[in-house]
């Protein structure tokens, strides 16, 4: 009997459905001994423990294990939380809007969600949450974690924040209906500048509005596309290769590997660029992870865009979402994914081809930039009729870093110097 598998990148959602493989028979006398272990540990518990428990919690604390003990990424979801992935995945959902993982026992974000009580109470990707309303994290799973941040909308949850070089400190949030705009677009001047915060069922169709009201707006002027990726910690692959594919006319996108040979695919684009030649700048950050790795690491490779900021997360697995008949289902890892060229990115990340470290844009104090105009007597250009006037300070970086997309943006201001310098010495692409 064949069985349905969901495909899926952890922060990589649904891909698609295939069928169970056929597995070698490899059960041996010690296997069952093994299990026959397991049903003594429990018929033990059972009989004997100071308190009852009740079984349905023991195996699914069974099964968590397992899967635990493999990698951060594997796990067990009953009923709720498998209906909770695949709400979040349509892009709405309750809790805190942050992605997480497992590390060295403690819950790691990987990047919160802009505009969501996470984004707005300050958390950053890298940070580790120690405690949860006061309760250690350290034993517990990353489901049993999660199942903790999550509650009512509108109640309050206090956790408590270990960040580098940073004493601990405890922040108070409220929980939300969490709505991720996927997409998120403007014009900055003559360059058309587009947020992906995650993926969702509706980025590609979001990347295709934002582009086309770019162009409406900006019209032959347009330069070219800052595509910001920064803090996005990832979603549904296909939507990861179909923002891929707008931006490349042919080529393998990204490909995954799993134990044997014959589970190996191989993504590739289609004729035509959504960007018409013009030159991309990708954002990205320690926060862009897995789907966001792959769009990044698939332009990168073709030389179809360069890449700024700072090194991504580095979750290069492939996670399957295996639905168990009415009770939940199994996220598990099954592949790998590897970038055009062949680079895994697993715990290595991508790193961007310049590094440009996150700072604060502050105007310079107008005393401390003097100008030749700004002395006393000053010799007045020929030129002019009057006398020229005192130019508006230009910025410097300084200071912590600045909201993602906000003038004060220190990243997204070298892109879009950058991008104007590209297309200068770039053939200009039709409309």
């Amino acid at each position: 009997m064949k069985r349905g598998w969901i495909v899926a990148a952890c922060a990589l959602g649904v891909l698609a459905v295939a069928p169970l493989p056929v597995l070698t028979q490899t059960n041996t006398s010690e296997t069952y001994r093994q299990l026959n272990l397991f049903g003594d540990v429990f018929e033990r518990i059972r009989a004997d423990y100071v308190e009852e428990v009740k079984d349905e919690a023991m195996i699914e604390a069974a099964i968590n294990g397992m899967l635990s003990a493999l990698d951060p990424h594997s796990s067990y979801m009953n009923s709720k939380s498998f209906r909770d992935m695949q709400v979040q995945t349509r892009g709405e959902f309750g809790g805190l809007g942050i992605e997480v993982t497992m590390e060295n026992g403690l819950v790691k974000v990987v990047s919160p969600i802009d505009d969501t009580p996470a984004s707005r109470a300050g958390v950053k990707p890298g940070d580790y949450i120690t405690h949860i309303n006061g309760e250690q994290v350290l034993g517990l799973t990353l489901a049993d974690a999660v199942d903790r941040m999550r509650g009512p909308v509108n109640s309050a949850i206090k956790l408590t924040i270990r960040r580098e070089n940073v004493d601990a400190f405890d922040i108070t949030l409220n929980r939300a209906v969490v709505k991720v705009q996927s997409v998120r677009y403007r014009a900055e001047g003559d360059i058309g500048y587009v947020r992906i915060t995650s993926f969702t069922e509706q980025t590609e169709s979001g990347l295709k509005t934002a582009v086309a009201k770019i162009r409406e707006q900006v019209g032959t002027k347009l330069k070219g596309f800052v595509l910001d990726l920064r803090n996005n910690p990832g979603g549904l692959l296909d939507q990861a290769v179909a923002v891929s594919d707008a931006f490349l006319d042919k080529g393998e996108i990204v490909s995954t590997r799993g134990r044997r040979a014959d589970d190996a695919q191989r993504f590739n684009a289609r004729a035509g660029d959504l960007a018409e030649g013009r030159p991309v700048i990708v954002l990205i950050n320690a926060g862009s992870a897995s789907a966001s790795e792959i769009v990044a690491g698939a332009l990168q490779d073709h030389r179809r865009a360069i890449l700024l900021g700072t090194k991504s997360f580095g979750k290069g697995s492939v996670q399957t979402i295996i639905p168990l008949s009415g009770q939940g289902a199994v996220r598990l890892t099954t592949a790998r994914y590897f970038t055009p060229s062949g680079r895994s990115i697993q715990a290595q990340g991508i790193e961007p081809d310049i590094a440009v470290e996150q700072s604060r844009i502050e105007p310079l104090d107008a005393a401390a930039s003097r100008r030749e105009a700004d002395l006393r007597g000053a010799l007045r250009n020929p030129g002019q009729q009057q006398p020229a006037a005192a130019p508006a300070a230009p910025a410097a970086p300084q200071g912590e870093g600045a909201e993602i997309g906000s003038a004060q943006d220190y990243q997204l201001a070298r892109a879009l110097d950058l991008l104007r310098g590209v297309a200068l010495f770039s053939p200009r692409a039709t409309n």
